[in-house]
């Protein structure tokens, strides 16, 4: 009778490591699809600051002419550099949008969307990530402010 029972015992347990090895994998593929599709959405997330940065800093090279030439103050062209940033955001294929704060001050905000690789299986098929920047207009004379 033990000979039967050993040979039972091994019978019950045939297949175990199968079942345990499928799990692992399974798991495994899940752990790597999320390092996966969460550093797409890292990359995707410093794209948008870029791309704000950017849009902030050609919008900031928008300012009136005049009061510039003739040494009275940088005036930011408020209407030129929001529409220079919108522009540079729309070349960059990011939506976004471009505001003036303080009368001296661009501030673009990014909104850009990552399509997932992996976590689609569990419904996630997108992350959403945003940037924000901002330029701020100064008059500068031998590096000091004025």
């Amino acid at each position: 009778m033990a000979i039967t029972t050993a040979s039972t015992d091994r019978d019950r347990e045939r297949g175990s490591v199968s079942i345990w090895l499928a799990t692992a994998s399974l798991v495994m593929i899940i752990l790597v699809g999320l390092a996966v599709d969460l550093g797409g959405q890292v990359h995707t997330q410093q794209r948008a600051r870029d791309v704000a940065a950017q849009a902030a800093r050609v919008g900031g090279e928008q300012v009136l002419a005049g009061p510039a030439i003739r040494g009275q103050g940088v005036q930011v062209d408020t209407g030129a550099a929001k529409s220079a940033a919108r522009d540079y955001l729309a070349a960059a294929g990011v939506s976004g949008s471009a505001t003036i704060q303080g009368g001296d001050t661009l501030v673009v905000t990014t909104t850009d969307t990552y399509q997932t690789t992996f976590l689609g299986i569990i419904g996630l098929n997108r992350l959403t990530v945003t940037g924000h920047a901002s330029a701020r207009i100064v008059r500068a004379v031998g590096g000091v402010e004025r």
